[in-house]
């Protein structure tokens, strides 16, 4: 299983207009917002390298998932029976929705405990763009 973790370091100014809609189709809105794509399709990579310059992106494991659904995910309805993280990321295995699960389609993080290599720059310099192995040490310092 594979799981995408795009995370949005730009804010919203200076956008174009195609990159912004594309964001918001992501699902991601605000700076610091997250979102774990599971198995995505050829689409939604396209979508990925059409942002590249704004996100910070790369793969996670199964564990930092559950931390992540476990730490920063959100209910949608309070009333509605709520799911263990690891019922949540099976679920989401399998092709169910956050919607269907009782949950907001994205996290919001804090901002990178400790700092981070510069945000204006693309990877190896900086943090945009494809980090394959930092994404888990940054997730976990945004947590």
């Amino acid at each position: 299983m594979k799981y995408i973790c795009l995370i949005r370091v730009r804010g919203i100014v200076g956008v174009t207009a195609p990159r912004e809609e594309t964001l918001s189709r992501l699902r991601l809105r605000r700076k610091y917002a997250c979102v774990v794509l599971t198995n995505p399709k050829d689409s939604l990579l396209g979508m990925l390298t059409k942002v590249e310059h704004d996100v910070a992106y790369g793969e996670i494991s199964k564990e930092m998932f559950e931390k992540l659904v476990e730490k920063r995910g959100q209910v949608l309805d309070k009333a509605k029976k709520k799911h263990s993280p690891k019922e949540i990321v099976e679920a989401l295995e399998k092709g169910k929705r956050y919607e269907e699960l009782n949950m907001k389609g994205f996290f919001r993080l804090h901002s990178p405990r400790g700092g981070v290599k510069s945000t204006k720059l693309i990877y190896p310099a900086g943090i945009l763009g494809n980090n394959k192995d930092y994404m888990t040490k940054l997730v976990e310092k945004m947590l």
